[in-house]
């Protein structure tokens, strides 16, 4: 089975990171095209024998990019064309429909209750989304949530398909080498208390009440991995509230890390230096940095993550919801700084996640698709 994957991007992200998790695992001729920005996670595909290409594509509305991704399309000779993110989406569902492909399957990624990859939702884009998603045969989406917002939207529930985001669980196991690496790359005392996030630097993910509630710990660290637009704005948040000192901001992490990477510079690293994590991200598609921390053993504060919320109440003890509260957490934080909690075995809802359960579903999907293309055009 020939499978071309088409994203907007691949900078270090979720989507972009799930992506190559597949990729490398698919039992398929893989390929993968972004229509900008190759990014760091281009790099991490090619290291994994992923061919990758790219377009440069210069905005939403380069229009040009069209005939050149049909071309594209059509010489590859592909069984199915996967789209990933709004913009990749609408412009290769329509490359591959012009361009004879007889699957075309989209994962939405990114749709929140009130925002769509950091934007917020509009009219236009819920009419564009519509368009383009008839355009194909099936969405996926990464969890039962983001299935009732597509419906709520005006897809048609007929043509969703969940297959929940995945993590290689054993990865993030606990090192204890790894955390001392990892602190002692970051300038972090062994026996400081740590807490941490992942993410992008967006307004969207209130990392700005993290710091303030870090700022009302005694002597506590924080470690944010992520890059973005807010970096400058929480370095002064921290400088303002008196714990520039204490905070770290890691930028954007490769995951896996790149040849020849320092030690303890890879998720799994950065993470077993925290000892609680923290997603103070309001609304979520899926909330995968959660289940990775979860995996690593850490307990978990979470104000959303449907990866949690769409499993048995029991089945993560680690993580507990919170609200938008900075006192709330705050008294939270300063009780994980006392008690010091040791790391806690995965839970088998973390488990659930796991990546080879994920590609058998999407293989699945796949044949599926095609068979009921081939079977309609008889």
């Amino acid at each position: 089975m020939r499978v071309l994957h088409v994203i907007t991007g691949l900078g270090i992200g979720g989507a972009e990171q799930q992506l190559r998790l597949l990729a490398s695992r698919m039992p398929t001729q893989t390929r993968v095209l972004a229509l900008t920005n190759p990014g760091k996670v281009a790099d991490g595909l090619r290291a994994d024998g992923v061919p990758v290409a790219h377009l440069g594509m210069e905005g939403n509305r380069d229009l040009s990019v069209l005939p050149r991704l049909v071309r594209l399309i059509r010489r590859g000779r592909y069984d199915v064309v996967h789209t990933h993110l709004y913009r990749a989406c609408v412009y290769g569902r329509l490359a591959a429909r012009l361009a004879g492909v007889p699957a075309v399957v989209a994962t939405e990624h990114s749709l929140g209750g009130s925002q769509i990859e950091g934007r917020p939702l509009s009219a236009g884009t819920r009419g564009l989304y519509l368009a383009s998603e008839r355009l194909g045969q099936c969405t996926v989406a990464v969890s039962p949530s983001v299935a009732r917002r597509l419906e709520d939207w005006g897809v048609d529930g007929a043509r969703i398909r969940v297959v929940p985001n995945g993590i290689d669980a054993g990865r993030f196991a606990f090192d204890p080498e790894q955390r001392a690496a990892a602190r002692r790359r970051l300038g972090i005392a062994p026996d400081a208390f740590v807490v941490g996030g992942v993410g992008r630097l967006a307004a969207g993910k209130r990392f700005d009440l993290l710091v303030r509630a870090v700022a009302r710990v005694p002597d506590a660290h924080l470690v944010l991995v992520g890059e973005g637009d807010e970096r400058v704005r929480l370095l002064r948040a921290a400088q303002k509230h008196g714990v520039r000192r204490r905070v770290v901001l890691t930028g954007a992490c490769a995951d896996p890390p790149e040849p020849g990477a320092p030690a303890g510079s890879g998720l799994p690293a950065l993470l077993a230096a925290m000892d609680v994590f923290v997603s103070t991200s309001p609304d979520e598609a899926f909330g995968l940095a959660v289940v990775e921390a979860l995996a690593a053993g850490l307990p978990v504060l979470y104000a959303a993550c449907p990866a949690i919320a769409d499993l048995p109440r029991d089945a993560v003890p680690a993580a507990r919801p919170i609200s938008g509260d900075p006192d709330e957490l705050a008294s939270l934080l300063r009780k994980f700084a006392a008690e010091r909690p040791a790391r806690r075995p995965v839970a088998d809802g973390v488990l659930r996640y796991d990546i080879a359960h994920s590609t058998r579903q999407l293989m699945s999907l796949y044949e599926d698709v095609l068979q009921r293309t081939v079977s309609s055009s008889k």
